[in-house]
């Protein structure tokens, strides 16, 4: 649970590894890409508050499987998520689009339109609500702890554009995504990007973090630019690994040989 000034977020587990983040402003609360419905009613009942919103970052099942039976319970909510996914989302009341913010909490979160993973994949980024607070990234599967999203509906060029978004936040940024694949992440990374100290030990970190059953999410933004090796396509290390300069290229490169990892 994040402790700022008046939006507090969960993270809670669905399925084998999704995350769903329950954003919390007494006495209403918003989800983002409720893979369930199930363990978010148990919170907003646990909590005594009221669903107001649902923040969907893309169409896919493991994102938006809860959508209908939340509507059901709390038939007021909108629910945001890309102009791009119209007719895609459940229940979508409210379409968005590069540049756009919604409102939750007393924050307001802007909007990035990222695809590569799908066509019409957001992301909500909440900017610091104080100077000694971080802000927040909602990306959904499009930058993960460690990795990125596959390329579903996507080129790398359009990813590359995206995670250039994206890597432009501060450091001190949390990273929010909707998966715990950290670990599977940052073994393939330690392969393309091998002299890299600071991955080494991360990598030795989140590997001791998961044998305790430990999340690794959220991470911080900074970490991600250090070892994240499809935030680094402009790094010679992994231009080296990729044989190529040009960074769609690099990263289509690199992209590929995790496909195959």
């Amino acid at each position: 649970m994040s402790p700022l000034s008046l939006m507090q977020i969960h993270r809670i587990n669905a399925w084998s590894d999704n995350y769903i983040f329950l954003l919390h402003a007494a006495p209403y609360a918003a989800v983002v890409d409720p893979t369930e419905a199930s363990p978010v009613l148990d919170k907003l009942d646990n909590l005594g508050i009221e669903l107001t919103a649902i923040f969907n970052t893309h169409h896919h099942g493991d994102h938006v499987g809860g959508n209908r039976q939340l509507l059901a319970k709390f038939p007021d909510a909108t629910v945001y998520a890309s102009e791009a996914d119209r007719d895609r989302i459940p229940g979508q009341t409210a379409f968005l689009n590069e540049g756009d913010t919604v409102t939750f909490g007393g924050r307001t979160a802007h909007i990035f339109f990222v695809p590569g993973h799908t066509r019409g994949h957001i992301a909500y980024y909440f900017p610091p609500a104080t100077a000694d607070e971080p802000g927040e990234l909602f990306c959904g599967d499009t930058l993960f702890a460690g990795g990125c999203g596959r390329l579903f509906e996507g080129t790398p060029a359009q990813m590359v554009n995206s995670l250039s978004k994206l890597r432009q936040l501060p450091d001190n940024t949390r990273v929010w995504c909707a998966h715990e694949y950290t670990l599977s992440n940052l073994k393939f990374a330690v392969t393309v990007d091998s002299q890299n100290l600071d991955l080494q030990n991360r990598y030795q970190r989140v590997h001791t973090a998961r044998q305790r059953q430990e999340a690794t999410v959220p991470s911080l933004l900074g970490l991600e630019k250090k070892t994240n090796p499809f935030l680094r396509w402009d790094q010679p290390a992994l231009q080296a690994v990729a044989k190529r300069q040009d960074p769609a290229r690099v990263f289509g490169r690199i992209r590929g040989m995790k496909d195959m990892f």
